[in-house]
């Protein structure tokens, strides 16, 4: 039942790792992959040397770890909440709150562009009407982190809260029937019993997303700002930059180094993390 798999894991994702070359070569189509030239670190050299890595940097580890945290909190909450729901309106709620996590970004991204377009945007026409003045939101940088955040959030609170309230259930009902008959309010068995229960499971999903924390959602920084230029301060990060240099300069050396660099740099993050954990727990850290 695995190897079907596994094939696909060869094939997607280890073979294509042989173009990893491609970061030390100046590569030409004519010549292909072991004819090209070979630069060593100079790829790398015009990246790290050009003020674009700093930001691409910034703007992936730093919108990363604020969608790593706010989900985490709001994720945990609403598994709680749910927790708490009648098995008659669950299955609802969880319906509701799982459906957006299935739209695609590009769908998101027309929803938004009917909500901030500058002339007839929804949110411009309401600030309009109550004596504003329309905002340039796809040329006002400083706007979008806060909108991205709250985006990240619709759409995967409701997956991550069904991961956290199907831990919940596993929970011995005995400990909070214990706690009530000793008196205990709902916060303090939140407190005393869920919270420490969902650690591991935090813990762990914690983990695997700073795995990923060097790896932007593409479709969201990409489709949702238009791939706008003026946005580039704030939303430009590693995959979005990787993507404009093979589609616009045909630099696929450049392009390359850009992602090796982005998977070094998560691997080391995973690894630091993990150690940390499995020094302070090691029966929460993943390995």
């Amino acid at each position: 039942m695995n190897v079907p798999t596994a094939v696909w894991l060869f094939i997607f994702c280890y073979l294509p790792m042989i173009g990893i070359v491609l970061a030390f070569k100046d590569y030409r189509y004519d010549l292909g992959i072991w004819g090209s030239r070979w630069i060593g670190l100079q790829n790398f050299d015009f990246l790290f040397h050009s003020n674009i890595a700093w930001r691409i940097t910034r703007n992936t580890v730093g919108m990363n770890l604020l969608f790593i945290v706010f989900s985490t909190v709001f994720s945990v909450g609403f598994g709680i909440l749910l927790s708490e729901v009648g098995r008659k309106f669950v299955k609802v709620y969880q319906t509701v709150m799982f459906l957006p996590h299935y739209l695609s970004w590009v769908v998101v991204a027309y929803l938004f562009l009917g909500l901030f377009d500058m002339e007839h945007g929804l949110l411009n026409q309401l600030i309009v009407k109550f004596g504003g003045e329309s905002v340039l939101w796809y040329s006002k940088p400083s706007y979008w982190p806060y909108i991205l955040v709250m985006t990240d959030l619709w759409k995967s609170t409701g997956f991550g809260a069904i991961i956290y309230f199907t831990a919940i259930i596993g929970i011995n009902p005995d400990y909070y029937e214990a706690a009530q008959m000793d008196g205990a309010t709902w916060s303090q068995r939140v407190r005393h019993i869920t919270l420490p229960m969902l650690a591991p499971t935090v813990v762990v999903l914690t983990l695997i997303s700073v795995g990923n924390i060097f790896r932007a959602d593409f479709g969201m920084f990409y489709f949702l700002t238009q791939n706008t230029g003026t946005l580039y301060p704030t939303t430009d990060v590693i995959d979005t930059y990787v993507f404009r240099t093979l589609k616009d300069l045909g630099d696929i050396g450049m392009g390359t180094a850009a992602g090796l660099y982005q998977a070094i740099v998560g691997l080391a993050l995973v690894t630091l993390v993990n150690w940390i954990v499995r020094r302070a727990d090691k029966e929460s850290a993943l390995y």
